[in-house]
């Protein structure tokens, strides 16, 4: 295979819904999406504290899928005054310093500090989803584009050339569909995973003898030590 035919038989996925025949198109990141950093208000300032916006620190993203509360809070006025910015619904927060690639959908306005470059879809053209599911894309390249003495960052300058090979919003949006629907029924499963580790735990406690001699919890027809 010559280099134009594998670099043409990467337009198109080996797995696609039914319908869906075009081919796929290389866009940079920030030809699709608006990249935002964040910023910290002045923590010695009170009127800039303990207000109604979220704001996320790095630390705060996990496993989580979307967004829920932030751990602190800045006022319209501490908002004002820092380089913050007022991230929309939609917005994928990606973080981009202690721990580059952690991500996360925002599901209220938020703001973030510096921390992250943020990455807000352009309406008709990026499915928040869709892009969530290449999380590790995203990843792999802003530790490899990242830099710093002190620690390793990526700039929003650099993750705005990223490139992405991406379908019409329709497909994105069938894709993005299944992932959620997946990654729905993991947590699911996780979560039936933490309540039977629990139910062990406390088994282990109850059903083995004690200096009594005697378990706490026995089953039925057993009462000899």
């Amino acid at each position: 295979m010559t280099k134009q035919n594998e670099k043409d038989a990467k337009r198109v996925p080996e797995l696609r819904f039914k319908g869906f025949t075009d081919d796929w198109e290389q866009r940079k990141l920030g030809e699709i999406a608006t990249i935002v950093g964040g910023g910290t208000p002045s923590t010695k300032n009170p009127e800039y504290w303990d207000g109604d916006i979220n704001w996320y620190s790095p630390a705060e993203i996990g496993n989580q899928i979307y967004t829920e509360k932030s751990e602190r809070q800045i006022t319209e006025l501490g908002l004002k005054k820092s380089s913050a910015k007022l991230l929309p619904v939609g917005t994928v927060l990606f973080t981009s310093r202690a721990g580059i690639g952690k991500t996360a959908i925002l599901n209220k306005e938020a703001c973030t500090n510096q921390g992250f470059q943020s990455i807000i879809p352009r309406s008709k053209m990026l499915n928040s989803y869709f892009l969530f599911s290449r999380t590790n894309s995203l990843k792999q390249y802003g530790e490899t584009m990242g830099s710093g003495s002190t620690f390793v960052e990526v700039s929003g300058k650099q993750m705005s050339k990223m490139p992405l090979f991406i379908p019409n919003i329709n497909e994105q949006s069938k894709i993005a569909k299944l992932f959620q629907s997946l990654d729905r029924t993991i947590t699911l499963h996780e979560e039936k995973q933490r309540q039977l580790e629990r139910l062990k735990k406390a088994l282990l406690q109850k059903m083995f003898a004690d200096k009594t001699g005697y378990p706490a919890l026995r089953f039925k027809g057993f009462t000899e030590k």
